[in-house]
């Protein structure tokens, strides 16, 4: 299947010279999202992972049906202040400031293995502060699953050394 073909470009969004890449056409088509999930699973498998991770909002929508294909839990990484337990948290640069990410302290124990999962890598710092979560929680990173590659920015090489799994590059 051709996934390209499902994702829509948006031109000069968020700002004048970007290309968005909106998978929001993805999503509506069963065929494409099954296919995405299905295969994004197949080449997951070998990791033999026992957590999910997914990142606020998009990680989400791909994670937990990832970790229900795989027979792994989910665990959400929110914006601050949105998770109820105590959290681990990280602060990142943005291109245009700085965020910040949280994990439920007790989400996993080690020697729990966990894949990073979102719809995008792009300059990876998002999936950068992920892993580093990962590693407060003393778990095993045992990879990394991504729909999208923005192969121009670069980001594999903010990330730790782990397997990257993408299914559509640009």
């Amino acid at each position: 299947m051709d996934l390209k073909s499902l994702i829509r470009d948006i031109p000069d969004f968020p700002k004048p010279g970007v290309v968005f890449r909106d998978i929001t056409t993805l999503l509506q088509n069963a065929e494409g999202l099954r296919y995405t999930i299905d295969t994004l699973a197949e080449r997951c498998a070998d990791l033999s992972v026992d957590y999910v991770v997914g990142m606020e909002s998009r990680g989400f929508i791909f994670g937990a049906p990832l970790a229900y294909k795989l027979n792994a839990g989910f665990i959400p990484v929110r914006k601050p202040g949105k998770l109820p337990a105590a959290v681990h948290s990280i602060q990142y640069d943005l291109e245009y400031g700085t965020d910040g990410l949280e994990i439920h302290q007790d989400a996993a124990s080690p020697p729990s293995r966990v894949l990073i999962v979102d719809d995008v890598i792009a300059t990876g710092g998002t999936a950068a502060a992920t892993a580093n979560l990962v590693q407060q929680t003393g778990c095993e990173l045992a990879g990394f699953g991504f729909i999208i590659e923005l192969l121009f920015l670069n980001g594999r090489q903010r990330l730790p050394k782990a397997p990257i799994i993408t299914l559509v590059d640009y």
